[in-house]
């Protein structure tokens, strides 16, 4: 009998929480015997300041005896792998204390030693970091030590950036009765992370691949800042400006395949130079359906997009119910008195009649662009079409070929527009497409996107050449570049080679060129989140398609496919499991709506709840920039299917970019075949050891229970009470190029 397993919200969780990273106390003995004690970390604030590259960091962290005795142990902290020190301090209270530092091999025996005693493979994370160790006084039931380690790091270049690596670790989690019924819990301990820049006239807007960062200006410094929730790796990239923007390359060569590029473009976080001007095209939906809140939020958001107009830019407002009304004919310069004006026109906006949108369409679209002015068109709906034309499919051929050279950015507000109309206006258009859930702020969302577009920095970018073949890269055309926005590219290449990455752009007429030296090898192991955040790009971009085009078993087969490599849920990827045995990777069945099915022919059936969530996923899919962001929408659509699943659905949990199904007490990879040769190691074994030096992108899986499958290219691996403790010579290599399918 099969038994149809979706995924969890547990998907967000990834790995369980082990040892405590940043730094921790490892409690040797309690002073005395038979009162226990428990230290615990009860914060942690890192602060980072950048001098050239040179990044000096101080670490601050308390910890507290909970425990009922006195407690002394070792405090250790984990060390960059690539950091090379020049100073050095640490100091426990008021005293400056000495601390043993080691490099990543010595370190290896001390994390594999506190693996071994504790059963706790959540260390293996840290391979390849050096160890700070000192000793720890004893601490006194209930009282707090504070720690301060400060050190220097000479920061690497990637092309024009300076990259900055930080390993917070997994932190401990508050209990919770679970994913579906509580949010998910966050760490129990108070964590800030941030990062000064001075002169930050010479910097580009920086970025992270893993994390949410929040920069601002203060003064002449960039302060950077991590979320208080951040956990694992850290990378930031601070560009170095060359001319107008800073560009960097990063690649990933997994070997046996094609490897993985991220170009990042990032222009100065305020305008230094002359905007492309605007003419800004705000069409706002005022049918009965808009009435209450989302008409008062949508309203709020576009006076603020009035406020973000420049002496240079044009702009022009209209209001669509049952008919179509023009705040003015034609743009307007953004003077005082027009933009009062306007101010009072939306003022006088009321929600009431039917939904014009083809008749919105007619007004704004089929014009003459000026030349050397940027063209955009945000247009909000929360309906579909029922007054003149009513098909979305005719609408979009119609006004789809007025477009022309306006960039058109769609918002749909609520499960009841149109997804695919919204959707293929915004290809069309080269913009995006957002969507608004019924029960969140209109104002917000819409706010993020006028924030975004508000100053143009350069237009029609392209890649004009590369020492190698790209291939598949996305966003597939890329968008206009905009001051405080980053320009982030994933793709494949093909082959090796070094040189440089050409990327053109125009500005005012004219034509700029910016260039990175890249190197692009034929095997490489770093960077591990470029592969990760292409597969989010291409399986955004491939539902897309389904939805637009229709479906095909080759187009839902790879989107399956990707899934289940990467770790990424969709509407296409399902997981069955036959009792007794384990039948894995079975055809996915095609999803019984219609509007999932897409294509031209579903068009008028592609709204509602599913193709709401569907749409809204795929357009977060293909924007994501960070493994934060991934992991987001991976977790809002696994609560999406969760919640229809058939009471009993087996656990599901995510380590990595993995993801692993409970069955028999085994934690199997989802990606696991039959047809795969399958090596048991014993755990924590010199054969364990030896097996995660070698194959270090396995260790976040291990830490998911006793016993782990975890699926390779050509072999695969599992972990268990019992099997291989010591390997024969050349068994180990064999494995790691049939795992990783070299």
């Amino acid at each position: 009998m099969f038994r149809h397993l979706a995924l969890t919200a547990a998907l967000a969780a990834g790995c369980a929480a082990g040892l405590e990273a940043q730094g921790w106390i490892q409690v040797e003995r309690p002073v005395r015997p038979g009162f226990p004690s428990s230290v615990v970390r009860i914060s942690s604030t890192v602060r980072t300041t950048i001098e050239g590259r040179v990044a000096r960091v101080e670490v601050e962290e308390q910890f507290r005896n909970a425990g009922g005795g006195l407690a002394e142990g070792t405090y250790l902290y984990p060390m960059p792998g690539e950091a090379v020190f020049t100073d050095f301090s640490l100091w426990i209270g008021e005293n400056q204390v000495r601390g043993e530092m080691m490099n990543a091999d010595q370190a290896r025996g001390v994390y594999e030693d506190i693996v071994r005693r504790l059963r706790d493979p959540a260390l293996l994370t840290l391979e390849g970091h050096g160890l700070v160790r000192a000793r720890i006084f004893p601490i006194r039931p209930g009282e707090t030590r504070k720690v301060v380690l400060r050190f220097t790091q000479v920061l690497q270049r990637a092309g024009d950036a300076l990259r900055l690596r930080y390993a917070i670790g997994d932190r401990p989690a508050t209990a919770g009765r679970g994913y579906l019924d509580e949010p998910t819990p966050g760490p129990t301990d108070a964590f800030r992370y941030t990062v000064t820049v001075p002169g930050a006239d010479a910097y580009g807007t920086p970025y992270s691949p893993t994390h949410r960062i929040t920069t601002r200006r203060e003064g002449d410094a960039l302060q950077i800042s991590l979320d208080p929730d951040a956990s694992g790796d850290v990378e930031i990239f601070v560009p170095l400006r060359r001319g107008l923007v800073g560009t960097s390359v990063v690649t990933n060569a997994p070997g046996g395949e094609d490897g993985y590029f991220m170009l990042l473009v990032a222009p100065p976080t305020e305008d230094a130079g002359p905007a492309v001007p605007r003419d800004l095209t705000l069409v706002l939906d005022v049918s009965g359906s808009m009435s209450g809140d989302k008409i008062d939020q949508a309203k709020a958001a576009l006076r603020q997009a009035l406020g973000t107009l420049r002496p240079a830019d044009r702009f022009r407002l209209v209001a669509f119910s049952t008919r179509v009304v023009n705040f003015r004919d034609g743009f307007v310069a953004g003077t005082r008195e027009n933009l009062d004006a306007a101010r009072a026109f939306l003022d006088g906006l009321v929600a009431d009649g039917g939904t014009n949108i083809a008749g919105a369409l007619d007004a704004v679209l089929g014009g003459t662009a000026e030349e050397g002015r940027l063209p955009i068109v945000v247009f909000v709906t929360d309906g579909v079409p029922t007054v003149g034309e009513q098909s979305p499919e005719r609408i979009a051929e119609l006004e789809g070929g007025k477009i022309g050279t306006a960039r058109m950015f769609t918002v749909g507000v609520g499960y009841d527009v149109n997804t695919y109309l919204l959707d293929r206006l915004a290809v069309e258009g080269h913009g995006s497409a957002d969507y608004v859930a019924p029960n969140a702020n209109v104002e917000t969302a819409m706010s993020a996107l006028l924030g975004k577009i508000q100053h143009p920095a350069l237009t029609n970018l392209r890649i004009a050449g590369a020492p190698v073949a790209l291939d598949r890269t996305y966003p597939a055309q890329l968008p206009d570049l905009f001051y405080g926005e980053e320009l982030v590219v994933f793709g494949r290449y093909q082959g090796a080679g070094a040189g440089p990455i050409v990327v053109t752009g125009e500005r005012n007429g004219r034509t700029e060129r910016f260039t990175a030296d890249a190197e692009f090898p034929a095997s490489a192991a770093g960077n591990d989140f470029v592969p990760r955040l292409w597969a989010s790009r291409r399986i955004g971009e491939l539902t897309r398609q389904i939805r637009l085009d229709g479906a095909s078993p080759a187009l839902v087969d790879e989107v399956r496919d990707l899934g289940l490599r990467y770790g990424i849920l969709t509407e296409y990827t399902s997981y069955l499991v036959q009792e007794p045995q384990t039948a894995w990777n079975q055809p996915a069945p095609m999803p019984a709506s219609a509007a999932l099915r897409g294509g031209a022919g579903a068009a008028q059936l592609q709204t509602g709840r599913d193709a709401f969530g569907a749409a809204k996923a795929s357009a977060a899919l293909g924007g994501v920039s960070t493994l934060a962001a991934a992991d987001h929408v991976a977790a809002e659509r696994a609560a999406e299917i969760a919640a229809s699943a058939p009471a009993g659905s087996g656990a599901v949990r995510r380590a990595g970019a993995r993801v692993f199904i409970s069955a028999g007490g085994v934690w199997t990879d989802a990606a696991q075949r039959d047809s795969l040769k399958v090596v048991a190691v014993a755990a924590y074994s010199d054969a364990y050891f030896a097996l995660v030096r070698s194959l270090p992108e396995i260790a976040p899986c291990l830490s998911l229970g006793e016993q782990v499958l975890v699926a390779g290219r050509r072999a695969s691996v599992k972990v268990a009470a019992t099997g291989l403790t010591a390997w024969q010579p050349g068994q180990l290599e064999a494995l790691v190029k049939a795992f990783r399918g070299a």
